[in-house]
């Protein structure tokens, strides 16, 4: 397939210097703010509602206690959910890697602000009544409107929450996790009635009201279109299918899909697609996986690799299989770059970024080093075609092949023993003054990027995505 591959022209320019960091964080910036922004407007509207002056004793504490937990974990619950919800506009900011790592900070200070307003509501309303905890939280769920819905609200979220936790989730599949993770939509729409109808802070107040309603109606709309119904729009205006599989190693096979108008999906080499192949045993589980050649009218190149389950399957996909197709997703591209020189590290199945990355970027000869570790030249993924493309446009490609040297090296074994910040140096001098882009397994690129930052790139240099979730 390697001789008969018509590479892409790669980019005729591209703009360099930190100024373009500056740009990207002053973007981010202005997301965080209007997200304390909105924290900032529910704590004022549970202040000018006499939040404070209403704490007249003790049971009164504990009610103003629960009012405000309440409403500062709603709002993060909100801000929680756009996090993972793949919307472009964040995805463009901060990668889904990123997005995805702060919504696993912020799910258990969200969990403990839910349970501190349902333990202070229980406690507030046991001394009013004269009731010890048990009864009173019995008396609440089934004879106070709305209330018996908002407790499995509760018992909902602390499942999530805890299919998240690093030891439970290491005990998941993908699917099992994404089902879970489905119902944390259901506790957010099961609280909302007790909201409006017992919330103190809400019901029957103009501004307020309209502040919630607009806020759910902001993250449901951003959630079903970008997440449910854009990618099935956009797939079967499309008519997106595949056209051929091609072997491409003992267990890797590129997966080539065409339809109509490839040039709308606006995407970069580096970024990856979430697939989903349309048939009776494939549907409903979906699989990311970054492009493996630059953007073209052509088609869209997956190249997959064999680690069991799915991914078996897809290797042998008939050509004419419809598919739907979410994203375009990630930041590993040439938007981040702010150097002249610029060096790509791959291993494994992390090759097919780094060969649509290698394609598409804007360099000179001289100005891209490419290092590919492999176990075997003569059976590593794509590697013919990066050959060819490193003598086409004057790259220097390193193929670094053989067992693993000492066991936090990321390099094969060296007979002198020789550090690998100091063999980086030899195989990129220019390695301090690069961008660096690493893909590869999340052990091996963190070996990776520890030998570069000893060889002195700096971190803002350093480039790194993961299909997070």
């Amino acid at each position: 397939m390697t001789a008969n591959f018509r590479f892409v022209q790669p980019n005729t320019r591209v703009r360099l210097g930190h100024r373009k960091l500056v740009r990207i964080k002053r973007g981010q910036d202005f997301v965080e703010v209007l997200a304390w922004v909105s924290v900032i407007i529910v704590l004022a509207t549970f202040l000018i509602d006499g939040g404070i002056k209403s704490i007249v004793d003790v049971s009164s504490a504990f009610g103003a206690l629960g009012r405000v937990t309440a409403l500062v974990g709603t709002d993060l619950l909100l801000i929680h959910m756009l996090l993972i919800a793949r919307i472009p506009w964040i995805d463009r900011l901060y990668g889904l890697d990123k997005s995805t790592e702060t919504h696993k900070k912020l799910g258990k200070p969200i969990l403990y602000l839910i349970i501190a307003h349902f333990v202070a509501s229980v406690v507030n309303y046991a001394m009013a009544d004269g009731k010890n905890l048990w009864d009173e939280t019995i008396n609440l769920v089934t004879n106070v409107p709305d209330m018996l819905t908002a407790t499995i609200s509760l018992a909902l979220m602390i499942i999530v929450v805890v299919s998240s936790i690093q030891a439970a989730r290491k005990r998941l599949s993908y699917e099992a996790w994404w089902v879970i993770h489905l119902l944390s939509y259901f506790s957010v729409f099961l609280a909302i009635p007790h909201q409006i109808s017992t919330g103190s802070d809400i019901a029957h107040k103009v501004i307020p009201t309209f502040y919630w309603v607009t806020l759910y109606l902001f993250v449901a709309g951003n959630i079903f279109w970008f997440r449910f119904l854009e990618p099935i729009v956009m797939s079967l205006a499309a008519g997106f299918k595949v056209e051929t599989t091609v072997r491409e190693s003992s267990d890797s096979t590129s997966v080539y899909i065409t339809g109509k108008n490839l040039k709308n999906l606006n995407y970069e080499s580096g970024q990856f697609f979430i697939l989903r192949v349309m048939t009776a045993k494939q549907w409903w589980r979906a699989h990311p996986f970054s492009i493996s050649a630059a953007p073209n009218s052509r088609f869209v190149r997956f190249t997959i690799g064999n680690r069991g389950d799915d991914t078996a399957l897809l290797q042998k996909l008939k050509p004419g299989t419809r598919v739907i197709l979410e994203g375009p997703y990630g930041v590993f591209t040439e938007s981040r770059r702010t150097r002249e020189k610029v060096t790509l590290i791959c291993a494994g199945i992390g090759a097919p970024p780094i060969r649509a990355l290698a394609e598409s970027m804007a360099a000179r000869p001289g100005d891209i080093n490419v290092i590919y570790r492999l176990r075997d030249k003569d059976d590593a993924s794509l590697v013919d075609e990066l050959t060819a493309l490193s003598e086409q446009r004057g790259f220097k490609l390193t193929l670094l092949e053989g067992g693993r040297g000492e066991a936090n090296s990321w390099m094969p074994a060296h007979p002198e023993n020789i550090p690998d910040h100091a063999r980086i140096s030899l195989i990129a001098p220019w390695i301090s003054e690069s961008d660096v882009f690493i893909c590869g397994p999340a052990a091996w690129t963190r070996t990776v990027k520890r030998s570069l930052k000893r060889a002195g790139t700096p971190d803002h240099q350093i480039h790194a995505e993961e299909f997070a979730w």
